[in-house]
């Protein structure tokens, strides 16, 4: 067995970039509204919807603890794919260059930061280390807009648990 240990680094703007939009209230573009009584914190993220009868949709996710040992990655070619937690707790992002073990790569995201995965870009599903709510934001439309690609037999990566300074 070839498991490859990655420590996941800190999510920001700047690491994630290459995969997408970090979703944070620090940093953003933000201006009063409602005569001063709310903050718009605007356009956080880049939404993309491709193919036939495209459109967003949202959605509620309620995510549950899985092994951190990553066997796979996905992608969704036609839209982007929108998380935003709803409850204070740190989660894992990981994605990949490609759909390879050894391209994978692991991000801790506070509780109150979300990520917009731009369309084509490998990640894995849903990673939480207890019970969690997501927003999510994302395309249904008439073209299947998930692939899963599972690393070759053997292979794969873990996840260093927990988080060490």
């Amino acid at each position: 067995m070839s498991l490859l240990v990655i420590q996941p680094e800190p999510l920001t703007p700047e690491a994630f970039a290459p995969f997408g939009d970090v979703l944070q209230v620090e940093g953003a573009t933000a201006f009063e509204i409602n005569d001063g009584f709310t903050t718009r914190v605007h356009d956080l993220c880049s939404l993309q919807f491709r193919g036939t009868d495209a459109h967003p949709i949202v959605s509620f996710f309620l995510g549950r603890p899985r092994p951190l040992t990553i066997r796979m990655v996905e992608c969704h070619p036609y839209g982007s794919q929108a998380f935003m937690p709803l409850d204070p707790h740190p989660w894992l992002v990981v994605v990949a260059t490609s759909p390879r073990a050894d391209r994978v790569r692991a991000f801790w995201a506070r509780g109150d930061q979300g990520v917009n995965y731009h369309a084509g870009v490998w990640h894995h599903p849903l990673l939480v280390t207890q019970p969690q709510r997501f927003l999510v934001i994302d395309r249904h439309g008439q073209e299947p807009n998930c692939e899963e690609m599972f690393f070759e037999p053997g292979t794969g990566v873990d996840l260093q648990w927990p988080l060490s300074s």
